[in-house]
């Protein structure tokens, strides 16, 4: 596994979802709420809602991305959680 190759292209996916997260809460519920007011969500006004609700719908949506994402990227390096079974045998449910 190329080291410096996987962990380039994780902090690049890592950013870009926390540039997707940055514009959502911050520009969407600060910056461009004056704009975003003028339209309703649900009986809201649209910045009021990403300010409140939006921000966290989108932050949890891009876990979901990530985990997707990152799997990928595990894959294409051969780093993925292979489903090959039990490492160190059967669990029986005891604690040593």
């Amino acid at each position: 596994m190329e080291d410096s190759g996987y962990w380039a292209e994780n902090m690049r996916l890592i950013g870009a979802l926390l540039l997707v997260w940055f514009v959502v809460s911050f520009g969407c519920g600060v910056l461009f709420v004056d704009e975003l007011n003028a339209i309703t969500f649900g009986g809201f006004k649209l910045g009021f809602w990403f300010a409140q609700q939006g921000s966290i719908y989108v932050f949890l949506v891009l876990i979901f991305v990530y985990a997707a994402m990152i799997n990928r990227i595990d894959k294409k390096y051969g780093v993925d959680e292979a489903d090959d079974g039990p490492a160190d045998g059967p669990d029986d449910g005891r604690v040593d």
